[in-house]
């Protein structure tokens, strides 16, 4: 059984009045974008609205698959969505828009942090069905046991999950401390503490690392400490920043980074269960260069485990080495909590924009994390500002946004992905296609597949065409990502690891499917499964590409791009 990750298919349209009252109040509703992008003149006076239908493809040992529909959703009558749209506005409630149901299906992958608050079966299956691409598991928060479960629960979803690295953290307490700005708080290298006024830190060179007069940030910034003195074992400090202190919180040096070594010894363990469970990604913590990247790699590669390594950039010091480490690696997360906390803080969003760009100009994929909709760990509803963060994220060329706390052990997590799938919908739609980097080419080395899809990417961009792609290796997919096609990428694998991989990469929607020996029979199977679901209508152009680093029903030597009617 192979499982579509949080894809959405644009099932019907219908025509909106074009005169009365209603129209008029909807017009109000619109922003002046919305006309200049779905009205091509002033004659034209009918727009579209889509419902989406989850789905799931099971596949079999011939070129059959079964589409199975899941959670259908219908489309409302006319009436009825414009009478949604008036109580909204009568309401004020603008948690849930308009855009709800955007005219695009969504390009950018949303990343979930599964915690106490999503660990279950259910809740899993909720947030996949919210809108959840890639699932992500926090290696410093819980054991191997809690964190077997949920892989075990999300591999029936084919998602991914990630490991850890190095971080200073704070010990175990037995219940959340209130730090009173101005108070004495202390701490301690020796393990188990966890009191009022001391906890523990589980890295054994802290008090070595810090200095008098130190600002200490605790998660990210939230709370801020001025060391006044040092022991042999304990580090004491001054409250500058009140707030709440709970179990396993980030610690951070203002200016400094920590001396941990890039993998740590119980990084290492969890990287064995990582390779025991078959996870697809590894997010590497605090990589400093790019030794720590191929050290992991080489490792991997003699346990002749197929996972991808992201490196999160969240340390001062891997900015002066940002190319080489991105260079080693398969992507990067821009993880700015950790970030702000190293660096000063007005030059986060600038390296956010520089991480993307770099990214993308090496075809790299590319996470941006950290407060996305962090009020919603406690609010129903974001800040203004967290969507204009999803927005400007989006906008960059992010390949995926991820939630942290919000779905780990927020009150909201549902919602929380909600908002982040409305507003990544919302933002793309204004998007033009072409936006491509100048030197992505030479990312892959002017390999004859790279011509390809930038021809095909600029075929799709012409005619308004999807662009269908068979793959065993993910090469062809990922690189027509990085060219932003504006049509959806339908990335045709028999290869379980390669669906399970795509699910992270921009417009990419991955689909399990058996080949068959014969080319046009696969060919036109594909084509009818799309046309089932809805994804593709009779009649519609799309772009077949056949090139990529293994040939599949093709010389070696030959490429070519087809378009074909369905």
């Amino acid at each position: 059984m192979a499982q579509v990750v949080a894809t959405r298919s644009i099932q019907s349209s219908f025509p909106c009045p074009t005169s009365g009252s209603i129209q008029e109040r909807v017009e109000k509703l619109k922003p002046c974008s919305f006309s200049a992008k779905v009205l091509a003149n002033e004659g034209n006076k009918s727009c579209k609205s889509f419902s989406f239908r989850r789905f799931q493809i099971t596949a079999k040992r011939s070129v059959q698959a079964e589409v199975v529909p899941v959670s259908p959703e219908d489309v409302p009558k006319v009436e009825e969505q414009f009478q949604q749209l008036r109580e909204l506005q009568q309401s004020g409630d603008t948690s849930v828009g308009m855009w709800s149901k955007p005219i695009v299906r969504r390009k950018t992958k949303i990343v979930c942090t599964i915690g106490p608050s999503t660990n279950t079966r259910e809740m899993i299956w909720k947030l996949a069905e919210s809108g959840m691409n890639v699932a992500r598991l926090n290696m410093s928060h819980g054991d191997h046991a809690s964190h077997q479960k949920v892989i075990d629960l999300v591999k029936e979803y084919n998602a991914q999950s990630k490991d850890n690295g190095p971080e200073v953290r704070s010990g175990d307490l037995p219940q959340p401390i209130i730090l009173e700005t101005g108070q004495e708080f202390t701490f301690t290298i020796r393990r188990g503490v966890g009191t009022a006024d001391c906890v523990s830190v589980n890295y054994d060179d802290f008090v070595n690392d810090v200095e008098v007069g130190d600002m200490l940030l605790v998660d990210g910034g939230m709370m801020s400490l001025m060391v006044k003195s040092k022991t042999e074992d304990s580090v004491k400090c001054e409250v500058v920043d009140g707030g709440e202190l709970k179990s396993r919180r980030h610690l951070n040096v203002r200016g400094k980074s920590a001396t941990l070594p890039s993998i740590t010894e119980k990084d290492w363990e969890d990287i064995k269960f990582g390779v025991d469970n078959k996870v697809d990604f590894y997010a590497v913590s605090f990589v400093k260069d790019a030794q720590v990247v191929h050290e992991l790699k080489n490792y991997l590669k003699s346990c002749d485990a197929d996972i991808h390594v992201i490196v999160k950039i969240e340390s001062a010091d891997s900015i002066p080495n940002l190319h080489s480490i991105i260079t080693a690696s398969d992507g990067a997360m821009v993880a700015r909590g950790d970030l702000g906390a190293e660096l000063p803080i007005e030059e986060v969003p600038l390296l956010q924009e520089e991480i993307i760009r770099i990214c993308r100009s090496m075809g790299k994929a590319v996470i941006v994390a950290t407060n996305m909709l962090e009020s919603m760990i406690v609010h129903p509803t974001p800040t203004r500002a967290e969507v204009s963060d999803i927005a400007i994220a989006v906008r960059e060329g992010a390949d995926a946004v991820m939630l942290s706390g919000e779905t780990a052990h927020g009150k909201f997590p549902l919602k929380a992905v909600k908002v982040m799938h409305t507003v990544a919908l919302r933002t793309e739609a204004t998007i033009t296609s072409g936006g491509m980097p100048a030197n992505l080419g030479q990312a892959f080395k002017n390999h004859m597949s790279e011509m390809f899809a930038y021809h095909a990417t600029m075929m799709s961009n012409t005619l308004g065409t999807s662009i269908v792609v068979f793959t065993r290796t993910g090469f062809m997919a990922i690189l027509l990502s990085h060219y932003r096609p504006s049509g959806t990428i339908f990335a045709f694998t028999n290869e379980k690891r390669i669906q399970q991989r795509l699910a992270l990469y921009q417009g990419v929607c991955p689909i399990f499917m058996e080949f068959s020996d014969d080319a046009e029979e696969t060919f036109g199977h594909a084509l009818t499964l799309l046309q089932k679901q809805g994804m593709v209508k009779a009649g519609e152009e799309v772009a077949l590409v056949q090139s990529g680093r293994q040939p599949i029903w093709r010389f070696q030597s030959t490429h070519n791009i087809q378009v074909r009617k369905v």
